[in-house]
């Protein structure tokens, strides 16, 4: 008798990676994936500006996203963009980075889109032919019950940048839980999913523990108004917020 232990049985899930933008909806989309378990998650994708060193849109540091990532247990993946990223570049260094996925074994990437359709099309256009689908497990679902899921869920979140056009600049840095719903203009979409927001996640159901962050200044750039978040070793000086250059979301 082979007194070895078994071989552990491969997983036959399809491997997948979430487009993980550090906010709310990539999160929530990593959750319900995780729930339905349909999917083996294998890692996060994320689009990092090369001359900031921030994730791009939502302009977070790199080193909150690291944090993010090893909280969750899942490998991350970066793809660096330069500033200003033109369509061609984005898409050349993206197509690059899923093809390496695909090469790994990857064959879904799981998107935290709502109800924009030509921000899905352009996702599914984009992996046509490549080997890899798209996942929209949040799509279609009513953002106003959908916002408050995430709350009753555990998630936690912080407003990172706002675009003053459509939200007063007081939001940027306020956690994003039932009081700020309430509070949010009837024109605002309750995910601002329409750009009026954006957030970093800073604990969930999927966390292995909250992450430390705290507030720190506030920065106006190229028209939208920003909050950082810094871990406690993490100075408030220096290091200016990148454009809303095109990222995972």
């Amino acid at each position: 008798m082979n007194g070895g232990s078994s071989p552990t049985p491969r997983d036959p899930r399809p491997a997948a990676v979430v487009s993980w933008s550090s906010g709310k909806d990539a999160a929530f989309a990593l959750y319900e994936t995780l729930r339905r378990g349909e999917l083996r998650v294998v890692g996060l994708l994320t689009t990092v500006s090369e001359e900031f060193d921030r994730v791009s849109m939502h302009g977070v540091r790199s080193s909150i996203l690291r944090a993010q990532a090893a909280a969750t247990g899942l490998p991350l993946h970066t793809v660096a963009i330069p500033y200003p990223c033109p369509n061609a570049e984005y898409e050349r260094r993206m197509g690059a980075a899923v093809a390496a996925l695909r090469a790994a074994g990857v064959r879904h990437v799981v998107f935290g889109d709502l109800f924009l359709e030509d921000v899905r099309r352009y996702r599914e256009e984009r992996l046509a032919g490549t080997g890899i689908e798209p996942s929209f497990p949040l799509w279609g679902r009513p953002t106003a019950g959908l916002a408050r899921e995430m709350i009753d869920a555990g998630l936690r979140a912080t407003l990172v940048a706002i675009d003053p056009r459509h939200l007063s600049r007081e939001f940027a840095g306020r956690e994003f839980d039932r009081t700020l719903l309430d509070e949010l203009p009837a024109a605002v979409d309750p995910c601002g999913e329409r750009g009026e927001f954006h957030t970093c996640v800073t604990a969930g159901p999927f966390f292995r523990s909250p992450l430390p962050v705290r507030t720190g200044r506030v920065v106006d750039r190229d028209g939208f108004v920003f909050r950082d978040l810094l871990l406690p070793e993490e100075t408030d000086a220096g290091g200016d917020r990148p454009a809303l250059t095109r990222a995972s979301r």
